[in-house]
């Protein structure tokens, strides 16, 4: 991202939001995020280095207020501030430029940020069609020959013999068929939906990677919970 603040700028700005009011470190990365629309927000690490050292020169005083640190101007830090007040004007001036530089930046990545979550989409719709031609040729292929054309006729007790493989003697070919096929939808919406589950979840952790902020912890939690999910989904088959 392009630098927001020239050298020495972000200290005097410091100075300069401490002059309107007392505040603590939190406040002063909220009081800058809210003047660049969001679009800019300073790291603790970024905030505190330079607190340090406005302390160091006299410039601001900190007190503690329960478990939280704030930081008020002296007046060594408004006699620089009113010694710099053309360079703070022109800093201000600045930040126009510099939140409509950021918002194209933001723009611009959200759009890359589209077109990649487009071609992940479109490749999860692809594996979903090869997932399901394939499910669809594996079902053809077994059931192609249907053993229960030839079982024998059932008996008197309407049983079919010991050792043959027969469909029940109440259940016709129409509603044999009619099952199979019900089932080889379920199967080849299950193999979609895990197609795109799968799509989804590493397009996610992709994009929580980048930003590094995948917990520790995560793997872990997520094959427990897939377990759960197979296990139950078992229990449902009276696996």
């Amino acid at each position: 991202m392009t630098p927001v603040f020239g050298h020495g700028h972000l200290r005097l700005y410091l100075l300069k939001l401490l002059d309107e009011s007392p505040k603590h470190g939190y406040e002063l990365i909220q009081a800058l995020s809210e003047r660049f629309g969001g679009t800019y927000a300073p790291s603790a690490g970024t905030i505190y280095p330079r607190l340090a050292k406005l302390e160091d020169e006299g410039l601001v005083t900190k007190t503690a207020d329960g478990r939280k640190t704030v930081y008020e101007i002296t007046e060594a830090g408004r006699a620089e501030l009113d010694s710099r007040e053309s360079e703070l004007t022109s800093i201000e001036n600045d930040l126009t430029d510099s939140v409509r530089r950021l918002a194209d930046e933001v723009r611009s990545g959200v759009g890359e940020a589209m077109k990649s979550l487009r071609a992940d989409l479109a490749s999860a719709a692809r594996q979903a069609r090869e997932a399901t031609d394939a499910t669809s040729q594996s079902y053809s292929s077994w059931f192609a020959f249907d053993p229960t054309h030839d079982s024998p006729e059932p008996d008197a007790k309407g049983e079919t013999r010991a050792g043959d493989q027969a469909r029940p003697a109440d259940e016709t070919p129409a509603s044999a068929d009619a099952s199979r096929d019900a089932s080889r939808n379920e199967i080849r919406d299950v193999d979609i939906a895990l197609a795109e589950f799968r799509q989804s979840v590493r397009t996610a952790l992709r994009a929580s990677g980048a930003r590094g902020a995948v917990p520790a912890g995560t793997a872990a939690a997520f094959a427990r919970r897939l377990d759960e999910v197979r296990a139950s989904l078992l229990a449902d088959l009276g696996k």
